[in-house]
């Protein structure tokens, strides 16, 4: 379903993507970890477009991202929860969760869309009853829910999900990441999540792949993360201060 070839990306002179070849099957589960600043946000946003590559191809279904001419049509296509949720203060919780379901090529009418909205937020274990109310009366783990509730309003083909477990208590974050592993593979979507959070890698991933200074160190499944003789995986996944991969002392 994604398919990124060679990509590189520079800001200001500092590379940051350095030939990242990476591949997301449909009906994956995708997770990608790594250290703060190594690109997996921005390969997120080359894989949307809203960033263009320096060199390489990026193809979404085959199709190349750069060749897009419908952009809402090519964003219809993805879902996003974002980290912090990044809920609209002024809209009720209904609005946010129907946001692209009342503007754009997806509209609906009104009540049909506060219809998916409350459906979705059941889905996520919310009652209709905090429908009406906004983002500051929720708890942190209500408005993650509420942001994944979004995220699959519109049931897309392709969900990424950004530190979803970021800022929440253990539990909550375990709920979390259930509810994520429980929707995508009801929804048959390809998702792609970018996390610190190894509880979460575990909960989530059929796939894991590690990136490090702009390229993937190590790919594989799940299951070999444990395993596997890469240093810099494992010097990631036991949270060791030495190892290759330099940090601040």
């Amino acid at each position: 379903m994604i398919t990124l070839e060679a990509v590189h990306k520079s800001f200001d002179g500092k590379a940051i993507l350095r030939g990242l070849t990476l591949q997301a099957a449909r009906g994956e589960s995708l997770v990608i970890i790594g250290g703060s600043g190594t690109g997996k946000s921005v390969t997120l946003k080359c894989i949307l477009g809203l960033i263009a590559p320096d060199a390489g191809r990026i193809l979404v279904d085959g199709q190349d991202v750069r060749s897009a001419r419908d952009r809402d049509a090519f964003l219809a296509r993805f879902g996003m929860l974002f980290q912090g949720a990044a809920l609209f203060d002024s809209l009720p919780v209904w609005q946010n969760v129907a946001f692209r379901l009342l503007r754009g090529t997806l509209k609906r009418p009104k009540e049909e869309a506060r219809e998916i909205a409350l459906r979705k937020l059941r889905r996520v274990g919310l009652s209709a009853d905090i429908a009406e109310l906004f983002p500051s009366q929720l708890s942190g783990g209500m408005q993650k829910r509420v942001g994944l509730a979004r995220a699959i309003a519109a049931d897309p083909e392709i969900i990424f999900f950004d530190e979803p477990t970021t800022g929440l208590d253990p539990i909550m974050a375990g709920v979390i990441n259930d509810l994520i592993r429980e929707i995508v593979r009801e929804m048959g979507a390809t998702a792609v999540t970018i996390t610190h959070d190894m509880s979460s890698v575990r909960a989530i991933a059929d796939r894991v792949a590690m990136l490090h200074d702009g390229q993937i160190r190590w790919c594989g499944p799940v299951s070999e993360i444990d395993s596997a003789a890469d240093p810099y995986l494992r010097q990631f996944v036991s949270g060791s201060a030495t190892g290759p991969i330099e940090t601040l002392r």
